[in-house]
This record gives C-alpha cells, structure tokens and sequence, in this order.
C-alpha cells in the first residue's frame, strides 16, 4: 500500500513550481509598492519645495493604497510561509520582504510628515540658508531611494553595498541643517526652527530606511544576518 504521507513526484515538481512562480509575483509586488512611495516622495519632495496643497492632498490620498499593499503583501508572506516547507533561501527572501515592507510603509508615514507641513512651507522657504539645505537634503532622500529601489529590481549587491556609505552625505547635510537652525533668531525663529527640524527629521529617516532596504537585499543575497540586526525606529 502506498504512503499516503508521501506525496508522488509529479505532485512535488508541480507544488514547487507554483511556490517559485508565487515567490516571483511577490518580488514583483514588492517593485509595485515600492514604486508608489517612490511616487509619494517625489510629490512630497515638490510640495517641500513649492507648499502647492493639491499636491500635498493628493499624496494624502494616496497612502491608502500604499497601506493597502503593506497588509495584503505582509498577509501574502505568512501565507507563503506556512503553505509549504522553505528551503533556506525561500525564508531569505521571505524575511527581508518582510523587512522591506516595513520600510516602504514608514517611508510612506514620512512622507506625509512632509506634505501635513505644507501650510508652513513659506515659513521653512522664509529662511534661504536652512532651505537651501532642505533642498539637498531632499533630493539626497530622493536618489538615495532610487539607487535602494535599483538595486532591489535589479538584485545589484554591489550597489546595495554602497548605500551606507553614500548616506554619510545626509549626515552631514543634517548636522548642517542643525547648526543653521541654531543660528536662527527674530520673532519667527520658533515657527521656522519647528518646521524645519520635523521636515528635516523625516528626510533623514526616509534615507535610513533606504540605506535598511539595501541591507535587506545583502541579507538576501549573502545569507549574512548581520545587515537584519541594524534596526531603526519609526
């Protein structure tokens, strides 16, 4: 008599096979995702610059699907999970999906941080030294992210490994930023040095978790725990 705990060959490949092609749907999804924060940091980024509302709202509305697609695709991995015993790169890439969408959900939070501060744009652009740092610090989020996103799509561990060290710019832009608030005074100082720190504080954030997207794909890659102990907070 047949083991019926034994499941035929046959049975096995294709069980397999349709685990792989799930796998591959969800590195697409994640792409997905990670494609609509890319759109909400280019919009916040301009609201930053220019305090235009309706953009401000539109960025607003839109990170509901971008909370949608954290629950269904943080779902979908526990469901992947249980649904058949993974080998050791399975829940690699299972793990840092996990990981990943962490990231992309926070990144959309800051990302609203920003706009919410729209009304006080012509506040934060009233001081030309601070703003002209923004500026870059805004634009170093935005290629910081892209080179993340690049490197995930394209599974480059060789430019995922470059994104810590490229983030020493926006330190440095932030402790310049800093000094430059510090510096401010008249009566509008408060206001000014308030926006400024919080619109500041998210740009910064928004580049460490891209610098954490990174090193969730050398985790993935590699095998190296390491990368998953360097956790930051919301």
């Amino acid at each position: 008599m047949a083991d019926r705990g034994i499941a035929p060959a046959g049975e096995e490949v294709r069980g397999r096979g349709a685990f792989d092609a799930d796998l591959a749907r969800l590195r697409l999804q994640i792409e997905v995702m990670a494609l609509k924060v890319d759109d909400a940091l280019q919009r916040s980024t301009q609201v930053l610059l220019t305090g235009d509302l309706d953009l401000a709202d539109q960025v607003i509305g839109s990170d509901d699907d971008i909370d949608n697609m954290f629950v269904s695709l943080t779902e979908r991995c526990y469901e992947l999970l249980v649904r058949q015993s993974p080998v050791a790169s399975d829940l690699r890439l299972l793990v840092s999906v996990l990981r990943i969408l962490s990231d992309l959900e926070r990144t959309g939070d800051l990302c609203l941080r920003i706009v919410k501060l729209a009304p006080d744009q012509p506040i934060i652009a009233s001081n030309p030294e601070t703003f002209a740092i923004l500026r870059d610090m805004a634009h170093e989020a935005m290629n910081l992210y892209g080179s993340a996103l690049h490197a995930w799509s394209t599974q480059d561990l060789r430019l995922a490994h470059t994104l810590e060290q490229r983030d020493d710019a926006m330190d440095a832009y932030n402790a310049r930023l800093m000094q430059a608030i510090l510096r401010c005074d008249g009566p509008g100082a408060v206001p000014l040095a308030v926006a400024t720190l919080l619109a500041g504080r998210a740009l910064e954030r928004i580049a460490d978790h891209s610098v954490m997207i990174a090193e969730r794909l050398r985790y993935l890659l590699t095998g190296n725990p390491e990368s998953l102990q360097k956790e930051i907070g919301p």
